[in-house]
């Protein structure tokens, strides 16, 4: 592909995905049909990566779209806690030891909660502190989540971009096929027209 077409990958979004190629001008890009193949193979490898940077994608919003209800969930419990008052009665629950085995526990008011942070790390957090940390994370998952779709939409339209210069190309190329054609013809008649006149 020529250089000047490497020049409008600079931009991205906000997220470092580069903008794929608009293709208003095919002579732009081309200058000739030898220039094609290559040209249509460089566009076929960007389609490829902004695919795999799709699925990328899809998996981690997937993820997040299960994080945070259970974020959620925990922050709930915690601004619940916080609201009872000393003194108050203990409170029977239920809590899950294992995908099967539940067990009765009584929860009496309380000023701390042990939080899970994941490879198997448990932490006692003063209520206050809990409540902080849980909104913060569950803010910044927000803010991932939204980043995602925002750059599946981003993807989705590069890769569309992509697919229509592709065909731009292919088509600017079956154009000048035709043309070349009837100037072939027009040389081989010529040859046939002086091969046949008589000398002299």
């Amino acid at each position: 592909m020529p250089a000047k077409a490497h020049s409008k990958d600079a931009a991205t979004n906000p997220r470092g995905i580069p903008y794929a190629p608009f293709v208003d001008k095919v002579e732009d890009y081309v200058s000739s049909r030898a220039e094609v193949d290559g040209t249509m193979k460089s566009f076929q490898e960007m389609i490829s990566k902004y695919q795999f940077m799709e699925v990328n994608t899809q998996r981690r919003a997937a993820g997040l779209k299960e994080k945070i209800p259970d974020i959620q969930k925990t922050l709930d419990m915690v601004q619940f806690l916080k609201s009872r008052k000393p003194g108050s009665d203990p409170i029977e629950t239920i809590f899950e030891l294992n995908d099967t085995l539940y067990a009765k526990a009584e929860v009496p008011p309380t000023d701390e909660v042990y939080l899970w942070l994941g490879a198997n790390v448990m932490l006692s957090y003063p209520i206050a502190e809990a409540e902080t940390l849980l909104e913060s994370k569950l803010s910044t998952a927000q803010q991932s989540l939204e980043n995602c779709e925002e750059d599946l939409d981003f993807l989705r339209e590069q890769i569309t971009t992509l697919e229509v210069a592709t065909a731009r190309v292919y088509n600017w190329e079956v154009t000048m096929k035709r043309k070349d054609k009837p100037e072939r013809g027009e040389e081989e008649a010529d040859g046939e027209q002086k091969r046949v006149l008589p000398n002299g």
